[in-house]
């Protein structure tokens, strides 16, 4: 990783008990950033991880910040808290990107626009019924409602700060608000190379689980994402063992 001083973009990568997946996704991290020809560093958050997870961050040379807060937003802003980029990459552990997300998203940026997120791409194997309703949810998602996903989300240092970084009130959905505040600061581009990301969790769960998990924060709306109550399928910890 560079070590040069002047650091014009940071990488923010929260985790939690991720060391099955976090070396595949440094290894296509630093490709990425070294393509893009600019001085970065690699800021793992790691919120309170009881595996190997901080150990294999420095091996890659990453700067490791120690959170203890058990929550994404919260463990998101404690690594742009010590960041020095003027360039903000937010990029989760379970998820892959490719040289072109980070300059298609320096371009953006240089263009005006607040920030922006990328198409998700589920990796690995999948159920039939999540290969035949992923598309109608892309489309909605990313396209129509042009919302990013808290896999992949830049802006600028000062943008992120004038939006007051990522609502520490929500446990999951954070993403949603982050990027509707962007839009309140100008336009938000959503890159069409899609970024990779796990399919873990369809495969460690039964559709009727996913379903009704979604089904009652749809119903409880804001609030239902106020604490990490019935909020287990991002806060429950269920890893797998191997890497696919």
């Amino acid at each position: 990783m560079n070590r040069d001083k002047r650091v014009a973009i940071s990488f923010v990568v929260p985790a939690y008990n991720e060391e099955v997946e976090l070396p595949g996704m440094l290894r296509a991290l630093r490709t990425a950033a070294e393509a893009a020809g600019q001085p970065y560093e690699i800021i793992v958050a790691d919120d309170a991880s009881t595996d190997g997870t901080p150990q294999i961050a420095e091996q890659f040379g990453a700067r490791v910040v120690a959170v203890h807060r058990r929550q994404i937003a919260a463990t998101r802003n404690a690594g742009a808290a010590v960041a020095r980029g003027e360039i903000l990459f937010f990029v989760d552990a379970d998820s892959q990107i490719e040289p072109g997300h980070v300059t298609a998203a320096i371009e953006a940026l240089e263009g005006g626009f607040a920030g922006g997120g990328a198409v998700m791409q589920l990796h690995g194997e999948t159920p039939l019924w999540v290969r035949a309703f992923t598309p109608v949810f892309c489309t909605v998602y990313f396209t129509v409602m042009n919302l990013g996903a808290g896999a992949f989300l830049f802006t600028t240092r000062r943008n992120f700060a004038a939006v007051g970084g990522f609502d520490e009130q929500y446990f999951a959905g954070e993403e949603i608000y982050f990027t509707q505040a962007l839009k309140q600061l100008g336009r938000f581009k959503m890159l069409k190379q899609p970024v990779r990301t796990s399919a873990r969790k369809v495969r460690m769960h039964s559709g009727w689980y996913l379903w009704s998990r979604c089904f009652l924060i749809l119903l409880g709306g804001r609030n239902g994402v106020l604490s990490r109550e019935k909020l287990d399928l991002w806060y429950d910890g269920k890893r797998e063992r191997n890497a696919r």
